[in-house]
């Protein structure tokens, strides 16, 4: 059996992981577009605020591909699959047979269309590629950073740069910060405290234009706002990689729309990651793309799993403050809530619930028991005077 995989992220890393599992002889063959093994996406902050370096960020390295008998091909691009002969062919003139294959072809970010995005000195950062860039153009002497995003992405490279000595301004087009992870409430006090480090924020602001010559030097906002920068970090979010999907004429809805196997209309190709629609669902987390691959990889190799899909869980660290959003955070108050917040020690919680179960959370600045709050959010617990005390 020959198995060929199209992406080296962590969906397509632990569908080859399963296939192994359950298939000792069959050919598996990853291709992946980026010049490394894979690594961790999260850590490229960590990377790029100087903390580790490559070796440290790669997850798997040349040893796990060699005794899992899995080959490799870095740096090239699968360009073609003629699904009549069975074959992936490459950019660099590579053909490959498959049996089954998986599209694991990820995300790219999203650029909107601002006047000057292209300009010299406008970054996004999705890619290691793209956090050398970032590194390489700010080493040199302190600069105004702009970043265009008040996600976790953003806030996070903005941190970076801002350990690096750089000053950072966010512009977040959406009322809050951290719209999928906050409430206004806690928003309001996660921007107090990142302010207190010396942030500079423009809320519920669009970016206009991007302006300079070849090399940007200010950002022009819709009320008329100018602020001058040397570097802007774009951070608008990602949108599926689809150009493979839709040349196989894929069903796409915003993503590749798949069933419960995580199989596609076409017979013996797969999706799994952040390219796929799960159920009118795109996760885009990484919790959701490496249970995917696991039951893709199963599947792929004969085995029987569904996914049910995954409880939207973050679990982060935001400018060094612990973060968890789990479930329904309810940023509109449609439902019944309990909240405790110190905002002069930068605190907030919250326990969400509807007919008397808990179907969501946010701890910010204390994690404390958000292993037991996820449990009870999943498993549809009541609510009672203990998971109330929880928080």
């Amino acid at each position: 059996m020959n198995y060929v995989i199209i992406g080296n992220g962590v969906a397509g890393t632990t569908a080859a992981e399963h296939i192994r599992k359950l298939d000792s002889e069959g050919k598996i063959t990853i291709i992946s577009d980026e010049k490394y093994p894979f690594y961790s996406r999260i850590r490229l902050i960590d990377f790029l605020a100087g903390t580790v370096d490559l070796e440290q960020i790669v997850i798997k390295k040349d040893d796990w591909y060699q005794e899992n008998q899995i080959e490799l091909i870095l740096n090239d691009r699968a360009i073609e699959i003629d699904t009549d002969k069975n074959f992936v062919k490459t950019q660099a003139g590579l053909q490959i047979d498959y049996d089954k294959l998986l599209l694991a072809t990820g995300a790219n970010s999203f650029v909107p269309p601002i006047p000057g995005a292209e300009k010299i000195g406008a970054f996004t950062l999705r890619r290691f590629k793209d956090a050398e860039a970032i590194k390489e153009y700010s080493k040199d002497e302190p600069k105004s950073v702009v970043v265009i995003g008040g996600g976790v992405l953003g806030l996070e490279a903005g941190n970076a740069l801002r350990k690096s000595g750089h000053s950072i301004t966010v512009i977040e087009a959406m009322p809050r910060l951290l719209p999928r992870q906050m409430d206004p409430e806690g928003s309001e006090i996660l921007k107090q405290q990142m302010e207190n480090m010396g942030f500079t924020f423009y809320i519920g602001r669009m970016t206009k234009e991007i302006t300079g010559g070849e090399v940007v030097t200010r950002v022009l906002l819709d009320d008329g706002t100018k602020i001058n920068c040397d570097m802007i970090i774009i951070s608008a979010g990602v949108r599926p990689e689809l150009t493979l999907a839709n040349q196989l004429k894929l069903k796409v809805d915003k993503g590749v729309v798949v069933n419960d196997n995580l199989g596609t209309e076409l017979p013996d190709i797969y999706c799994a990651g952040d390219l796929i629609n799960h159920k009118g669902r795109l996760y885009g987390i990484w919790p959701a793309a490496e249970k995917q691959g696991e039951i893709a990889g199963i599947n792929m190799a004969s085995g029987k799993a569904t996914y049910e899909g995954t409880t939207s869980s973050n679990v982060l660290k935001v400018v060094g403050i612990d973060l968890v959003s789990i479930g329904e955070i309810d940023a509109e108050g449609k439902f019944e809530s309990s909240v405790e917040q110190d905002p002069k020690k930068f605190i907030y919680k919250k326990l969400v619930f509807e007919n008397n179960k808990i179907i969501g959370a946010i701890l910010y600045g204390d994690k404390k028991n958000w292993l037991k709050i996820k449990k009870a959010i999943e498993s549809k617990q009541e609510l009672n005077e203990e998971l109330k005390a929880l928080i």
